[in-house]
């Protein structure tokens, strides 16, 4: 019996959180190891566990894995999250390559000088409201079905729905002037998987603090 994959990442957010959602989603139990020095950084890449010298660090089915895109897909495709066909696989990809340029905005927030808070947040909910929430509004729409690809639950849900409450953290009535997002957020969070992840005392991380702002430039620093 394989044991459970263990992530090594720092203990926030970051480029991690996506796929504790998707292996959440899953219901794939996972171990985590927190970076909090240089030197643990930097041991990984002597050890040669680090391919391009980045994390996200995944272990699974004997793999050392980086690149979260390629961890994504992966955890997508071995868990059945990734469609029926090669069609359903590539409109799946759009609606994640999108979210994913959203949320890489959001990403980088916490990082921004404080003067430049305020532009920052204007350009997210610009962006949230005018360019990429319209677009699932509309397939959910158009598709009438519960989720975004076929009738299935997918890799592209779950993205949708981690942005829709990264969104809202920051602005939280982003979704007033979009029913069928806020039906699909409600339908979302009760799925059982991902109710268990928005508990308490889940793997989820919280939204970044200083602390977290100041261990990433720690451990990253040059």
């Amino acid at each position: 019996m394989p044991g459970k994959p263990r992530l090594t990442y720092l203990n926030g957010r970051g480029r991690m959180e996506p796929i504790r959602w998707l292996l959440a989603a899953a219901g794939v139990e996972f171990e985590e190891i927190f970076l909090e020095t240089k030197e643990q950084y930097d041991k990984l890449i002597k050890d040669g566990f680090l391919l391009f010298q980045q994390v996200p660090l995944v272990e699974i089915d004997g793999m050392k894995m980086v690149q979260t895109r390629a961890i994504l897909s992966y955890i997508a495709g071995k868990y059945d999250l990734y469609g029926k066909d090669l069609k359903e696989r590539a409109l799946i990809d759009m609606y994640v390559e999108g979210i994913s340029d959203l949320m890489q905005m959001i990403l980088m927030f916490p990082f921004s000088p404080l003067d430049a808070k305020e532009k920052n947040l204007d350009s997210i909910k610009e962006r949230a409201i005018n360019r990429y929430f319209p677009v699932f509004e509309k397939a959910l729409k158009q598709h009438g079905q519960d989720f975004l690809v076929g009738n299935k639950f997918s890799w592209a849900d779950v993205q949708l729905i981690e942005a829709i409450l990264a969104v809202e953290e920051k602005i939280p009535a982003v979704l007033s002037g979009f029913p069928q997002l806020q039906a699909f957020k409600t339908k979302m969070s009760n799925m059982p998987t991902i109710k268990k992840f928005l508990q308490p005392g889940s793997p989820r991380k919280p939204p970044p603090d200083d602390h977290y702002v100041e261990t990433v430039l720690k451990v990253f620093k040059k």
